[in-house]
């Protein structure tokens, strides 16, 4: 079961979320907060698998303050940011603030539900038809930007499972895709991220976005 809990500023909102998330098996609302400053207080006593999270609250802490500070005090809690703006300075601060996700509240709701499960299991997800126009010049941009040398001391197989790993796709997927086990899949997570100086999947999402190395279909 996946414990959610649904963080927006409008009631109505809130409600339509709990509706839909309910009436799902395997989901569960198991509570909703106004602002960020309920939001963290309350995922502190309930300890949600997923955070939904809106950016914009006129009150309290909004959204990107309220997703860092709760990814230093629970880890283990994974905050998607479900959100109006379709803008890549918001999409990058989110990544940065340490979200696992971000999804357009204009997302049909097999996209939402999907993006929930991702998070849930700890993958990475991003709206992709939204990522795909978002993000094209900005890559450009940062292609051969910071961590260059860095990159290039990775091996052939790590650069490969880092872009699957950024993609999304789970240790065991990549193991099956690759036709190794799911331990070496592992190992060479684990040494390409001692390489990178990266310690979370959020940060090495935000380095393969630099790098180039995430495409969308």
């Amino acid at each position: 079961m996946i414990r959610i809990m649904v963080v927006d500023d409008h009631a109505i909102v809130r409600s339509g979320l709990m509706m839909l998330l309910n009436g799902r098996q395997g989901m569960e609302v198991v509570g909703e907060a106004a602002d960020g400053d309920e939001a963290i207080a309350l995922a502190g006593a309930l300890r949600p698998d997923v955070v939904l999270m809106d950016l914009s609250m006129p009150h309290g802490k909004d959204g990107l303050t309220a997703a860092a500070e709760l990814k230093k005090s629970l880890p283990d809690t994974n905050v998607l940011i479900l959100t109006m703006h379709d803008d890549e300075g918001y999409l990058f601060r989110a990544i940065q603030s340490g979200a696992s996700g971000y999804i357009l509240k204009s997302a049909p709701h097999e996209e939402l539900l999907s993006a929930i499960r991702h998070v849930a299991e700890g993958q990475a997800y991003l709206y992709p038809s939204a990522t795909k126009r978002l993000m094209g010049d900005y890559l450009d941009k940062l292609k051969h930007g910071e961590h260059a040398g860095t990159y290039e001391s990775l091996s052939d197989r790590e650069k490969e499972i880092l872009a699957k790993v950024a993609q999304g796709y789970s240790n065991k997927e990549i193991a099956e895709q690759l036709v190794i086990s799911v331990k070496t899949v592992e190992s060479h997570k684990s040494n390409l991220m001692e390489k990178l100086e990266l310690r979370t999947r959020p940060d090495l999402v935000k380095f393969a976005m630099k790098k180039g190395l995430l495409t969308f279909d």
